[in-house]
């Protein structure tokens, strides 16, 4: 993210996204080739061995370096990519190396997450990414818990065998983030989040309303023993246990992406690393869950659908990053505002939060006051009454 351009960040993480979805489908043929989980799990730590060579291959964030004052470091960097590239730096960097000589001196600063704490609205925004990723990838395992069917005390899949549950999970998976692009690209981030976030929590309401409702209504009608009910029962929470997976799906690896994006360079990782501990604290939900038997599962689902409920308020305090550029230090992500949902008309009523660019020049009032305040003085006492 930090390497590309603006127009691309979203579509470079989206490239990511779909690698990781292609290594999930290929797992199960992978674990059938293998026989043997020991033997698979040697097949799946060998591609991390080249991890090893990514110290060597990908340099450092030049963007990091400046950022935190690393300047020794980064004239190096600079140097070695232009050699790379055969730039002339005596004609194409002449007006960059002089400052960043200027500066080379001075010591590197680096910036802890916990400064985070005495910011203003920074630690809100992330704050908020938190929430909305631990609910997205929290109340996803209740949607595929949803597409189990109960029989005789035991819990059996809708779908005939295990691959075809697998696979129907990872096709949701990879629905939802061609989804995300079309819906990203027009309705720009925050509008896409608060989009999902609401599919998501319609899928969970009516899920737990209108199904619980049907029950009753089969259970205390006319024709209680027709079953029509239940087959209708179990159609719609198939139904809604698919949309659920969709949207969830989405939310949680949009909150990541969104909070990249507005934390500033200097702790761009841990911004990141706490939205992904978020996450994992919310799939962390789904074994405690099966340890306890699905005891209280209705309990664990309505405690997420609540959490949606308050997420899609939150989403709406959040900026709007799309075409902005990334934030340097915590002062300049602390000074992202709140922009309105929607475009405003011209003429119309302005936004309560407005833009440094938006910010007006009212100098020139004190003076007029203050001339105003001279003319009043003379023909008023100090009481505000006119006197006689």
């Amino acid at each position: 993210i930090e390497l590309c351009l603006p127009g691309h960040r979203f579509a470079v993480t989206m490239v990511a996204n779909f690698f990781a979805i292609g290594g999930q489908f290929l797992m199960p043929g992978l674990a059938a080739l293998c026989r043997n989980w020991q033997v698979l799990q040697a097949v799946i730590i060998c591609p991390f061995i080249l991890m090893l060579s990514y110290w060597c291959i990908f340099p450092e964030s030049l963007r990091w370096l400046l950022a935190t004052q690393q300047f020794e470091v980064a004239k190096k960097l600079i140097f070695h990519i232009t050699r790379k590239n055969s730039i002339n730096t005596e004609s194409d960097i002449k007006g960059v190396m002089p400052e960043l000589e200027k500066e080379i001196s001075r010591k590197p600063k680096k910036t802890c997450v916990i400064k985070l704490v005495r910011t203003r609205i920074l630690w809100k925004n992330i704050l908020v990414l938190c929430l909305n990723s631990l609910t997205g990838f929290g109340i996803h395992h209740c949607f595929a818990r949803s597409m189990m069917m109960e029989s005789e005390g035991e819990a059996l899949m809708v779908l005939p065998n295990f691959y075809a549950s697998y696979y129907t999970m990872a096709g949701i998976a990879l629905a939802s983030c061609l989804a995300m692009c079309p819906a990203v690209g027009f309705l720009r981030r925050r509008g896409g989040l608060l989009l999902f976030m609401i599919l998501t929590a319609l899928a969970s309401l009516l899920q737990l309303g209108l199904l619980n409702c049907g029950c009753l209504i089969g259970k205390y009608g006319m024709e209680p023993n027709t079953g029509i009910s239940n087959t209708v029962k179990d159609n719609f929470s198939i139904a809604f246990s698919i949309v659920g997976m969709f949207a969830s799906h989405a939310v949680g690896h949009l909150s990541i992406f969104f909070c990249a994006e507005i934390t500033p360079t200097v702790i761009r990782g841990a911004g990141v690393g706490l939205v992904l501990a978020s996450a994992g604290f919310g799939m962390l939900t789904a074994p405690i869950m099966d340890l306890h038997n699905q005891k209280g599962y209705f309990l664990h689902h309505v405690i997420f659908a609540c959490c949606t409920l308050i997420c899609i308020i939150c989403i709406l305090l959040l900026p709007e990053s799309k075409d902005q550029n990334l934030p340097e230090t915590i002062a300049n992500g602390d000074s992202y505002t709140r922009q309105p949902l929607l475009p405003q008309k011209k003429g119309g009523e302005h936004p309560l939060l407005l833009t440094n660019n938006e910010l007006k020049d009212y100098s020139g009032l004190q003076d007029t006051a203050a001339a105003i305040g001279d003319g009043v003085s003379e023909n008023a006492s100090a009481n505000g009454m006119k006197s006689t």
